[in-house]
């Protein structure tokens, strides 16, 4: 297996979503919408309303698996920022392949979200949210990380 989506196991949703209203079932994994998409929708597994200038972050209940030289970039969907100027607010979500399976939150991918623009953003469950495309990576000749291996989720790479 070379890269591809998997739930969360039921044990962190507990942890992560169970509080939020989510139910396990709603957790649906990202798909292309078309034979010739680049990109693939993630699915909203609770249901919101970000009004003007507020921020929500949102748990997928999805973990990514990949090849050691790719990561997957999610970026809002196009008619998400062009109807409501909702932006994610790391500019673009960027998920390393180490991410998968470390030991915080077994990779799970929480997308934070804020609406910029003058209209409500009104979210149903299983609606497409963001959407995530693969890329290769290259390094250099001469690369040396800091560290040899993740030991925990958002941030830790810097600790």
């Amino acid at each position: 297996m070379a890269r591809g989506f998997k739930r969360i196991s039921e044990e962190q949703f507990n942890i992560d979503m169970k509080q939020m209203g989510c139910l396990y079932e709603d957790i649906k994994l990202p798909r292309r919408a078309t034979k010739k998409s680049s990109g693939y929708d993630f699915y909203s597994p609770l249901g919101f309303t970000l009004n003007p200038n507020e921020t929500i972050k949102i748990p997928s209940g999805v973990k990514i698996y990949m090849l050691d030289n790719e990561e997957l970039l999610l970026f809002p969907r196009s008619s998400v920022g062009f109807k409501y100027r909702v932006k994610i607010d790391n500019t673009i979500g960027k998920i390393d392949s180490d991410y998968y399976n470390n030991e915080d939150n077994e990779g799970h991918v929480w997308i934070k979200m804020t609406n910029e623009g003058n209209k409500t953003w009104a979210v149903e469950v299983g609606d497409r949210i963001v959407q995530g495309t693969f890329y290769n990576y290259l390094i250099a000749d001469d690369d040396c990380p800091i560290s040899e291996d993740r030991v925990g989720g958002i941030g830790s790479s810097s600790k």
